[in-house]
């Protein structure tokens, strides 16, 4: 099968598959970017392609509008991804945000029936049906600072720039909107497995919040815990890339 020769702002691909089997998309958290992939596919076999979502407002589309809204995000989304996920099996990997856009993602690729992820991998990101308790999106900027510093995965060196900060903000203000408006509504439960990954120390997600993801799959359902806080793989994602690549051996031939 020829590969796609689709290209989309949507999706990055850093090291292009020259034996491609299968595709692992993969959607980053709040004021984050498709970079924080770019090494995985070290830690892959090569007949598995890492395709990073890089949403709009940064990064390679620091020039586009940010994006706050759901029925903003979907739709271009889903159709992006549509020549890919119609071309090889594929997987969804999602890190907090990124885990439930992932979600919403495969709702509307089941919606508009289009294929399937083989599995749905999710990471520091409480169940859909269980509320934000604590809104951040509005929050004043030293709040929204000292929640970064709390999460981990963000440099000092970035905390205390000042003109860094300035273009930070934003997005991670339009992030939050997105994880904190996010309103749920029931569906079937999905006929792929979920398995969920969080740090023992993360304050964003507890076991049980991330235990709740089981009720939204009619498969099989896991939960994986490693050391470190809410970015717990960011310096040493090998452990957790191991723990995704493990299933995975079933669908590469």
């Amino acid at each position: 099968m020829d590969q796609t020769s689709t290209t989309s702002p949507w999706i990055k691909i850093f090291q292009p598959c020259s034996q491609l089997q299968l595709r692992l998309f993969c959607f980053h958290p709040s004021a984050a970017g498709a970079s924080l992939f770019r090494l995985w596919h070290k830690y892959l076999l090569p007949t598995v392609e890492v395709c990073a979502i890089q949403l709009p407002g940064r990064e390679t589309r620091i020039k586009e509008s940010l994006i706050n809204r759901w029925e903003d995000l979907l739709p271009p989304l889903a159709q992006a991804l549509q020549p890919f996920v119609e071309e090889y099996p594929f997987v969804f990997f999602g890190h907090s945000l990124g885990g439930l856009i992932s979600f919403e993602v495969a709702r509307q690729l089941r919606a508009q029936k289009l294929p399937n992820p083989k599995y749905l991998f999710i990471s520091g990101r409480r169940a859909p049906h269980i509320p934000i308790d604590k809104p951040l999106y509005e929050a004043p900027r030293d709040i929204l600072i000292a929640k970064l510093c709390e999460y981990g995965g963000t440099s000092e060196t970035v905390l205390h720039n000042q003109d860094l900060m300035e273009l930070f903000i934003p997005i991670l203000r339009a992030d939050f909107t997105l994880n904190d408006k996010y309103i749920y509504s029931s569906e079937a439960p999905l006929e792929f497995p979920i398995v969920a990954f969080r740090g023992t120390n993360d304050t964003a997600v507890n076991s049980e919040q991330l235990s709740g993801w089981e009720q939204h799959t009619n498969s099989a359902f896991a939960l994986h815990e490693f050391p470190g806080s809410h970015m717990f793989f960011q310096q040493e994602p090998k452990i957790l890339i191991e723990a995704i690549a493990k299933p995975l051996k079933s669908l590469v031939p």
